[in-house]
């Protein structure tokens, strides 16, 4: 394996960026999850954060994840 194995790939980084957000969002709203949290229903943050989770899993080779 080369070296790309050891650093995060930007897809990764920028899910790891998206969960730090989420996890501030949660302890500024004292929450454990956002599932307990009144603003889940079209929260920008937690969107961001599962958009970004499959796009890490996909690696930008397209498709859409609608939920």
């Amino acid at each position: 394996m080369g070296s790309d194995a050891q650093a995060p790939d930007k897809w990764v980084a920028a899910r790891d960026e998206a969960k730090a957000k989420l996890l501030a969002c949660q302890k500024e709203h004292g929450v454990e999850s956002c599932m307990k949290c009144e603003k889940v229903i079209g929260c920008e943050v937690r969107n961001d954060y599962v958009k970004k989770v499959y796009e890490s899993m996909n690696k930008g080779q397209g498709g859409g994840f609608e939920f």
